[in-house]
């Protein structure tokens, strides 16, 4: 079994869409962008991926320079390429293409040593849509409160 390590999840895309479909992925970095993501410096918020002359990128990913890196250090908001089988990514371009889907980071997390990303592939949300879960959300909400209440 890997040892897998949560470093942060894209809250907001959960928000945001509905995730039909998720992959797992590699992503190229540099030492001390590493060294940076061990200390809790990335920032999923507002990062997205685009195919680019057949190679999957991520864009608007914020990484916090490292503090005792000098020279080294790369921009906090540079793009990045992500690693996937070319067939893999062929696939995907197809769907985003012709369903009007999006590719969103949803999580990023250690596996053993390596920086991994899931990728979801996304559907938007509608306004209603957003209220339907904030909904039952607060229904699950009140429902846990009054089974702790009862069982006092």
């Amino acid at each position: 079994m890997d040892n897998i390590k949560n470093i942060t999840t894209n809250k907001k895309a959960f928000h945001e869409y509905f995730v039909l479909e998720s992959f797992e992925c590699g992503i190229t970095l540099s030492g001390t962008e590493v060294k940076s993501i061990r200390q809790g410096g990335v920032n999923l918020k507002d990062a997205w991926c685009s195919i680019d002359n057949g190679e999957m990128i991520i864009k608007q990913m914020h990484i916090s320079p490292y503090d005792h890196g000098n020279i080294f250090n790369k921009p906090t908001m540079r793009n990045r390429k992500l690693l996937l089988h070319k067939n893999e990514i062929m696939r995907l371009l197809g769907t985003v293409k012709q369903e009007g889907l999006a590719l969103v980071p949803l999580s990023l997390y250690f596996k053993g040593s390596l920086v991994k990303v899931q990728l979801g592939l996304c559907k938007g949300k509608k306004l209603h849509d957003k209220r339907e879960d904030a909904a039952r959300r607060d229904a699950a909400r009140a429902i846990d409160r009054a089974m702790k209440e009862q069982n006092r």
